[in-house]
Protein backbone atom coordinates (compact mmCIF):
# COMPACT_ATOMS: atom_id res chain seq x y z
CA UNK A 1 0.00 0.00 0.00
CA UNK A 2 2.79 2.29 0.95
CA UNK A 3 4.49 1.68 -2.54
CA UNK A 4 0.94 2.46 -4.41
CA UNK A 5 0.51 5.44 -2.42
CA UNK A 6 4.32 7.07 -3.24
CA UNK A 7 3.30 5.95 -6.89
CA UNK A 8 0.17 7.52 -6.92
CA UNK A 9 2.00 11.26 -5.14
CA UNK A 10 4.57 10.90 -7.99
CA UNK A 11 2.02 11.04 -10.88
CA UNK A 12 0.16 13.35 -8.86
CA UNK A 13 3.32 15.76 -8.62
CA UNK A 14 4.23 15.14 -12.24
CA UNK A 15 1.02 15.87 -13.15
CA UNK A 16 1.04 19.35 -11.40
CA UNK A 17 4.65 20.07 -12.65
CA UNK A 18 2.62 19.85 -16.42
CA UNK A 19 0.24 21.78 -15.70
CA UNK A 20 2.37 24.49 -14.10
CA UNK A 21 4.58 24.57 -17.17
CA UNK A 22 1.28 25.56 -18.75
CA UNK A 23 0.36 28.02 -17.14
CA UNK A 24 0.82 31.32 -19.02
CA UNK A 25 0.14 34.94 -17.52
CA UNK A 26 -3.12 36.86 -17.79
CA UNK A 27 -3.35 39.60 -19.78
CA UNK A 28 -3.61 42.13 -16.92
CA UNK A 29 -0.92 40.14 -14.80
CA UNK A 30 1.14 41.32 -18.56
CA UNK A 31 0.03 44.43 -18.45
CA UNK A 32 0.66 45.46 -14.80
CA UNK A 33 4.25 43.65 -15.13
CA UNK A 34 4.87 45.68 -18.60
CA UNK A 35 3.75 49.06 -17.34
CA UNK A 36 5.02 48.71 -13.57
CA UNK A 37 2.30 49.96 -12.04
CA UNK A 38 -1.54 48.68 -10.77
CA UNK A 39 -4.19 51.26 -12.40
CA UNK A 40 -6.40 51.15 -9.27
CA UNK A 41 -10.78 52.14 -9.21
CA UNK A 42 -11.81 54.02 -6.70
CA UNK A 43 -14.63 55.75 -4.68
CA UNK A 44 -14.46 59.78 -5.64
CA UNK A 45 -14.09 60.61 -2.05
CA UNK A 46 -15.49 58.05 0.94
CA UNK A 47 -13.21 58.96 4.34
CA UNK A 48 -12.15 55.39 5.75
CA UNK A 49 -12.47 53.65 2.64
CA UNK A 50 -10.69 55.77 -0.03
CA UNK A 51 -10.54 59.41 0.14
CA UNK A 52 -7.55 61.91 -0.95
CA UNK A 53 -5.61 64.70 0.89
CA UNK A 54 -3.43 66.66 -0.64
CA UNK A 55 -3.33 64.51 -3.62
CA UNK A 56 -2.65 61.04 -1.32
CA UNK A 57 -5.23 58.36 -1.56
CA UNK A 58 -5.67 56.76 2.02
CA UNK A 59 -8.54 54.04 3.23
CA UNK A 60 -9.74 50.38 3.83
CA UNK A 61 -9.60 49.94 -0.04
CA UNK A 62 -6.59 51.86 -1.16
CA UNK A 63 -4.97 50.05 1.35
CA UNK A 64 -5.56 46.61 -0.81
CA UNK A 65 -4.20 48.14 -4.06
CA UNK A 66 -1.33 48.90 -2.27
CA UNK A 67 -1.27 45.33 -1.22
CA UNK A 68 -1.88 44.10 -4.63
CA UNK A 69 0.87 46.41 -6.15
CA UNK A 70 3.32 44.91 -2.72
CA UNK A 71 2.61 41.76 -3.68
CA UNK A 72 3.03 42.00 -7.84
CA UNK A 73 6.01 44.32 -8.16
CA UNK A 74 7.01 44.70 -4.67
CA UNK A 75 6.33 48.32 -4.19
CA UNK A 76 3.43 49.44 -2.79
CA UNK A 77 3.41 52.68 -3.79
CA UNK A 78 3.45 51.16 -7.31
CA UNK A 79 -0.66 51.99 -8.04
CA UNK A 80 -2.07 54.67 -9.78
CA UNK A 81 -5.47 55.77 -8.87
CA UNK A 82 -8.78 56.14 -10.63
CA UNK A 83 -11.75 57.88 -9.18
CA UNK A 84 -15.09 56.42 -9.91
CA UNK A 85 -18.54 57.62 -9.06
CA UNK A 86 -21.27 54.25 -8.69
CA UNK A 87 -22.24 54.69 -12.31
CA UNK A 88 -18.82 54.79 -13.68
CA UNK A 89 -16.98 51.95 -12.00
CA UNK A 90 -18.29 49.01 -14.01
CA UNK A 91 -17.59 50.80 -17.57
CA UNK A 92 -13.98 51.20 -16.28
CA UNK A 93 -13.43 47.88 -15.21
CA UNK A 94 -15.03 45.88 -18.30
CA UNK A 95 -12.76 48.50 -20.64
CA UNK A 96 -9.98 47.82 -19.01
CA UNK A 97 -9.34 51.66 -17.41
CA UNK A 98 -8.69 50.41 -14.44
CA UNK A 99 -7.24 46.58 -13.59
CA UNK A 100 -8.85 46.32 -10.01
CA UNK A 101 -12.06 48.60 -8.62
CA UNK A 102 -11.76 48.49 -5.16
CA UNK A 103 -14.66 50.66 -4.27
CA UNK A 104 -17.38 49.74 -1.70
CA UNK A 105 -18.47 47.87 -4.19
CA UNK A 106 -21.27 44.84 -3.08
CA UNK A 107 -20.86 41.46 -4.58
CA UNK A 108 -24.31 40.60 -6.18
CA UNK A 109 -25.28 37.38 -7.97
CA UNK A 110 -25.86 39.64 -11.31
CA UNK A 111 -22.74 41.96 -10.82
CA UNK A 112 -20.54 38.39 -10.75
CA UNK A 113 -22.56 37.09 -13.37
CA UNK A 114 -24.00 39.54 -16.43
CA UNK A 115 -21.79 42.30 -15.74
CA UNK A 116 -18.65 40.33 -16.42
CA UNK A 117 -17.14 40.28 -12.92
CA UNK A 118 -15.02 38.43 -10.73
CA UNK A 119 -14.86 39.48 -6.78
CA UNK A 120 -12.03 38.13 -5.27
CA UNK A 121 -13.53 38.27 -1.62
CA UNK A 122 -14.80 40.63 0.97
CA UNK A 123 -13.14 43.05 2.78
CA UNK A 124 -15.60 44.84 4.51
CA UNK A 125 -19.08 43.41 5.39
CA UNK A 126 -21.70 45.87 6.06
CA UNK A 127 -25.09 46.88 5.68
CA UNK A 128 -27.18 49.74 4.56
CA UNK A 129 -29.18 52.26 6.72
CA UNK A 130 -30.21 55.91 7.24
CA UNK A 131 -29.22 59.05 8.74
CA UNK A 132 -31.28 62.08 9.62
CA UNK A 133 -31.24 65.13 11.33
CA UNK A 134 -31.95 64.66 15.11
CA UNK A 135 -34.22 67.26 14.74
CA UNK A 136 -36.32 65.68 12.72
CA UNK A 137 -37.68 63.56 15.65
CA UNK A 138 -38.26 60.36 14.07
CA UNK A 139 -36.01 57.07 15.95
CA UNK A 140 -37.07 54.77 13.06
CA UNK A 141 -36.71 53.85 9.21
CA UNK A 142 -40.50 53.12 9.58
CA UNK A 143 -41.52 56.74 10.17
CA UNK A 144 -39.74 57.96 7.36
CA UNK A 145 -43.49 57.82 4.97
CA UNK A 146 -43.02 60.91 3.11
CA UNK A 147 -39.27 61.71 2.99
CA UNK A 148 -37.26 62.90 0.70
CA UNK A 149 -34.31 60.82 0.40
CA UNK A 150 -30.62 61.35 -0.82
CA UNK A 151 -29.49 58.21 -2.23
CA UNK A 152 -27.00 57.36 -5.43
CA UNK A 153 -28.15 56.27 -8.32
CA UNK A 154 -26.51 52.83 -10.11
CA UNK A 155 -26.35 51.35 -6.66
CA UNK A 156 -27.79 48.48 -4.61
CA UNK A 157 -28.62 51.29 -2.04
CA UNK A 158 -31.44 52.73 -4.77
CA UNK A 159 -32.94 49.35 -5.46
CA UNK A 160 -32.90 48.47 -1.36
CA UNK A 161 -34.84 51.48 -0.91
CA UNK A 162 -37.08 50.81 -3.29
CA UNK A 163 -37.59 47.20 -1.68
CA UNK A 164 -37.68 48.41 1.96
CA UNK A 165 -40.33 51.16 1.17
CA UNK A 166 -42.54 48.75 -0.99
CA UNK A 167 -42.45 46.09 1.85
CA UNK A 168 -43.17 48.94 4.39
CA UNK A 169 -45.98 50.08 2.62
CA UNK A 170 -44.29 54.18 2.34
CA UNK A 171 -43.80 56.71 -0.14
CA UNK A 172 -40.84 58.32 -0.73
CA UNK A 173 -39.26 61.48 -2.52
CA UNK A 174 -35.56 60.23 -3.75
CA UNK A 175 -33.41 62.82 -4.17
CA UNK A 176 -31.10 61.36 -7.39
CA UNK A 177 -27.34 62.56 -7.13
CA UNK A 178 -24.44 60.79 -8.47
CA UNK A 179 -21.28 61.77 -6.88
CA UNK A 180 -20.58 60.58 -3.38
CA UNK A 181 -19.16 64.11 -1.83
CA UNK A 182 -22.15 65.82 -4.06
CA UNK A 183 -24.95 63.37 -2.30
CA UNK A 184 -23.07 64.15 1.36
CA UNK A 185 -22.80 67.52 1.00
CA UNK A 186 -26.66 67.73 -0.53
CA UNK A 187 -27.79 65.80 2.75
CA UNK A 188 -25.91 68.26 4.76
CA UNK A 189 -27.26 71.37 3.13
CA UNK A 190 -30.95 70.55 3.91
CA UNK A 191 -32.36 69.18 0.02
CA UNK A 192 -33.14 65.73 1.47
CA UNK A 193 -34.38 64.39 5.05
CA UNK A 194 -32.61 61.61 4.87
CA UNK A 195 -29.40 60.19 4.09
CA UNK A 196 -29.18 56.57 2.80
CA UNK A 197 -26.38 54.43 2.06
CA UNK A 198 -23.98 51.51 3.48
CA UNK A 199 -23.88 52.25 7.16
CA UNK A 200 -19.96 52.64 7.06
CA UNK A 201 -20.89 55.27 4.06
CA UNK A 202 -22.62 57.04 6.74
CA UNK A 203 -20.76 57.09 9.81
CA UNK A 204 -17.75 58.73 7.01
CA UNK A 205 -20.47 61.28 6.07
CA UNK A 206 -21.24 61.82 9.71
CA UNK A 207 -17.54 61.78 11.25
CA UNK A 208 -16.00 63.78 8.61
CA UNK A 209 -18.09 65.99 6.15
CA UNK A 210 -20.51 67.44 9.28
CA UNK A 211 -20.21 70.83 10.76
CA UNK A 212 -21.70 69.36 13.73
CA UNK A 213 -21.67 65.19 14.02
CA UNK A 214 -24.09 65.86 17.13
CA UNK A 215 -26.20 66.90 15.18
CA UNK A 216 -27.02 63.88 13.12
CA UNK A 217 -28.04 60.06 14.19
CA UNK A 218 -28.07 57.09 11.84
CA UNK A 219 -31.08 54.98 12.77
CA UNK A 220 -31.38 51.24 14.31
CA UNK A 221 -32.56 49.70 11.13
CA UNK A 222 -29.97 47.67 8.58
CA UNK A 223 -31.88 46.42 5.65
CA UNK A 224 -29.69 44.53 3.75
CA UNK A 225 -26.38 42.48 3.58
CA UNK A 226 -23.83 44.38 1.67
CA UNK A 227 -20.37 42.21 1.15
CA UNK A 228 -17.93 44.49 -0.05
CA UNK A 229 -14.71 43.68 -2.24
CA UNK A 230 -12.55 44.12 -5.05
CA UNK A 231 -13.66 43.10 -8.10
CA UNK A 232 -11.55 41.95 -11.69
CA UNK A 233 -12.82 40.74 -15.06
CA UNK A 234 -14.09 38.15 -15.82
CA UNK A 235 -11.10 35.24 -17.49
CA UNK A 236 -8.74 37.39 -15.75
CA UNK A 237 -7.78 33.90 -13.45
CA UNK A 238 -4.09 34.71 -13.14
CA UNK A 239 -4.66 38.25 -11.73
CA UNK A 240 -8.08 36.99 -9.58
CA UNK A 241 -5.97 34.38 -7.96
CA UNK A 242 -3.48 37.64 -6.45
CA UNK A 243 -6.10 39.47 -5.66
CA UNK A 244 -7.72 36.81 -3.99
CA UNK A 245 -4.35 35.77 -2.49
CA UNK A 246 -3.12 39.30 -1.36
CA UNK A 247 -6.76 39.58 0.87
CA UNK A 248 -6.85 36.20 2.01
CA UNK A 249 -2.78 36.91 2.94
CA UNK A 250 -3.74 40.21 5.25
CA UNK A 251 -6.44 38.67 6.97
CA UNK A 252 -4.24 35.32 7.59
CA UNK A 253 -1.56 37.70 8.91
CA UNK A 254 -3.44 39.24 11.24
CA UNK A 255 -4.78 35.16 12.35
CA UNK A 256 -0.63 34.71 13.11
CA UNK A 257 -0.52 38.12 15.05
CA UNK A 258 2.08 39.26 12.04
CA UNK A 259 2.09 43.12 11.60
CA UNK A 260 4.58 45.30 10.07
CA UNK A 261 6.21 45.69 13.39
CA UNK A 262 7.52 42.72 13.92
CA UNK A 263 7.31 40.74 10.57
CA UNK A 264 11.16 40.49 10.20
CA UNK A 265 11.47 38.87 13.36
CA UNK A 266 8.56 36.57 12.80
CA UNK A 267 10.29 35.70 9.05
CA UNK A 268 13.82 34.74 10.97
CA UNK A 269 12.34 33.36 13.74
CA UNK A 270 9.46 31.65 14.02
CA UNK A 271 8.80 27.60 14.12
CA UNK A 272 5.13 28.09 13.13
CA UNK A 273 5.20 25.88 9.51
CA UNK A 274 2.04 28.30 8.42
CA UNK A 275 3.94 31.14 8.99
CA UNK A 276 7.35 30.27 7.17
CA UNK A 277 4.82 29.25 4.55
CA UNK A 278 3.32 33.07 4.01
CA UNK A 279 6.75 34.66 4.37
CA UNK A 280 8.52 32.56 1.59
CA UNK A 281 10.87 31.18 4.34
CA UNK A 282 9.95 27.88 2.83
CA UNK A 283 9.01 28.93 -0.77
CA UNK A 284 6.29 27.22 -3.05
CA UNK A 285 3.67 30.08 -2.84
CA UNK A 286 5.18 32.52 -4.42
CA UNK A 287 6.11 30.07 -7.45
CA UNK A 288 2.18 29.15 -7.37
CA UNK A 289 0.91 32.54 -7.56
CA UNK A 290 3.54 33.48 -10.39
CA UNK A 291 5.22 36.19 -8.36
CA UNK A 292 8.33 36.36 -5.77
CA UNK A 293 8.48 34.26 -2.90
CA UNK A 294 8.56 37.57 -0.89
CA UNK A 295 4.78 38.50 -2.20
CA UNK A 296 3.26 38.40 1.50
CA UNK A 297 6.08 39.88 3.35
CA UNK A 298 6.23 42.38 1.18
CA UNK A 299 2.22 43.27 2.00
CA UNK A 300 2.78 43.23 5.56
CA UNK A 301 5.99 45.09 6.07
CA UNK A 302 4.83 47.58 3.98
CA UNK A 303 1.42 47.40 4.14
CA UNK A 304 0.18 46.22 7.25
CA UNK A 305 -2.37 43.29 7.88
CA UNK A 306 -5.90 43.23 7.56
CA UNK A 307 -6.04 44.38 11.38
CA UNK A 308 -3.52 47.45 10.94
CA UNK A 309 -5.49 48.29 8.05
CA UNK A 310 -8.78 48.56 9.83
CA UNK A 311 -7.85 50.44 13.06
CA UNK A 312 -5.86 53.11 11.38
CA UNK A 313 -8.23 53.65 8.57
CA UNK A 314 -11.64 52.63 10.05
CA UNK A 315 -11.44 52.72 13.84
CA UNK A 316 -9.07 55.80 14.32
CA UNK A 317 -10.67 58.08 11.72
CA UNK A 318 -14.83 56.59 11.67
CA UNK A 319 -14.80 55.28 15.22
CA UNK A 320 -16.51 52.27 14.23
CA UNK A 321 -15.42 48.83 15.66
CA UNK A 322 -14.88 45.73 14.13
CA UNK A 323 -17.66 44.38 14.37
CA UNK A 324 -18.78 41.29 12.05
CA UNK A 325 -15.70 42.70 10.45
CA UNK A 326 -13.63 40.71 13.34
CA UNK A 327 -11.43 37.93 13.28
CA UNK A 328 -13.75 35.21 13.23
CA UNK A 329 -11.60 33.96 15.98
CA UNK A 330 -13.09 37.27 18.09
CA UNK A 331 -16.52 36.54 16.76
CA UNK A 332 -16.80 38.06 13.38
CA UNK A 333 -17.14 37.06 9.64
CA UNK A 334 -13.12 37.54 8.56
CA UNK A 335 -11.99 34.08 7.36
CA UNK A 336 -8.89 33.49 4.98
CA UNK A 337 -8.99 30.48 3.22
CA UNK A 338 -6.35 28.39 4.07
CA UNK A 339 -2.81 30.54 2.60
CA UNK A 340 -0.76 27.06 1.94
Amino acid sequence: MLKKLTSTSAVAALSLSVLAAGVQAGETVDAVMDKGYIQCGVNTSLAGFSNATGGEWAGLDVDLCRAVAAAMLGDSEAVRFTALTANQRFTALQSGEVDILSRNTTWTLTRDTALGLNFAGVNYYDGQGFMVRKDLGVSSAKELSGAAICVEPGTTTELNLADYFRAQGMEFEPVVIENTSEVTAAFFAGRCDVYTTDASGLASARNVSAENPADYMILPEIISKEPLGPAVRHGDDEFMDIVRWTLNAMIEAEEYGITSENVDDMRDNSSNPGVQRLLGTTPGLGEALGIDEDWAYNIISQVGNYGESYETNVTELLGLERGINALWTNGGLMYAQPVR
